[in-house]
């Protein structure tokens, strides 16, 4: 306890102080003033401590709220980079190496047909590449959700795929209840990668979104009967299932595949919702 003196006082005559800790790190410290009281009881002294203790954890947690933003955003950088390379940048090759076939069917005065079809699928090659620039175009949005629920945004991925030769179907199962915003955007993200994994390279003919709402927890399945893969050899970097787990992993959640070849692909991400998930 401090006697205060001096015009930066205001009327304010004695203050006290408590560290604010985590862990045995001093984050900052705590001042209580009053113009009234000499002295704090005990039990007021350890009410300010308890305090102290409280604001420590919610400094920490918030520093490491924002690394986690930042790392998704890193994360974000690096996904679209591998997705520009792994999709649009070999779609654009593969057109390329099309029309130099066209070119040299020209020089060669070939048949009509044969330079019809090589031209064709030029034409069908781009149209894809053309599919993933826009996909990822709306892949990039600020605000993934929209002002939409978890639920209806889910199930706007599937209506975009309507004129999509697969047959894509969301499920939402439970309350569709509001959610904190980085797990939202997080499963949001999980299902759009998902998504897109299963239709660029499983060769499904249908694709489950499903959502579980629980009052203890949320799950997203994305389900497809594709081809598969044998799920028990190594290959890192497959799918992009390092990066699934890892969007997994930021939000407090986990994420299993399973497949096998020829039996399709189920990926499962599930996230569990406590009392203090809910306030963060």
């Amino acid at each position: 306890m401090k006697w205060l003196t001096g015009e930066d006082a205001k009327g304010l005559r004695f203050h006290a102080s408590t560290p604010i800790s985590f862990q045995g790190r001093c984050l900052g410290v705590l001042n209580v003033a009053s113009a009234a009281w000499r002295e704090l009881s005990a039990a007021e002294l350890r009410l300010m401590r308890v305090i102290g203790d409280m604001l420590g954890v919610a400094v920490e947690r918030s520093r490491l709220y924002a690394g986690s933003l930042q790392a998704g955003a890193i994360e974000e950088r690096n996904r679209l980079a591998r997705e520009i390379h792994d999709t649009v940048a070999q779609g654009l090759s593969a057109v390329a190496l099309r029309l130099d076939t066209v070119d040299a069917l020209l020089s060669a005065e070939a048949s009509r047909d044969s330079i019809r079809a090589e031209a064709a699928e030029a034409l069908r090659l781009t149209r894809q590449s053309l599919d993933e620039v826009r996909r990822s175009v709306l892949d990039l949005r600020a605000a993934p959700l929209e002002g939409r629920t978890l639920g209806q945004a889910v199930a706007a991925l599937a209506e975009r795929e309507r004129s999509s030769p697969v047959k894509v179907k969301a499920e939402i199962v439970g309350n569709d209840r509001a959610l904190p915003p980085h797990i939202e955007a997080g499963l949001f993200r999980i299902a759009q990668e998902a998504l897109a994994n299963a239709l660029r390279h499983g060769g499904p003919r249908c694709v489950l979104l499903q959502l579980t709402f629980r009052p203890d927890g949320v799950t997203l399945v994305v389900e497809d009967d594709g081809s598969g893969f044998a799920a028990d050899i190594p290959a890192p970097g497959r799918f992009g299932l390092v990066g699934l787990r890892e969007r997994a992993r930021l939000i407090g959640g986990t994420l299993e595949v399973s497949s096998a070849i020829g039996t399709g692909t189920r990926v499962a991400a599930a996230v569990p919702l406590t009392t203090g998930t809910l306030g963060a």
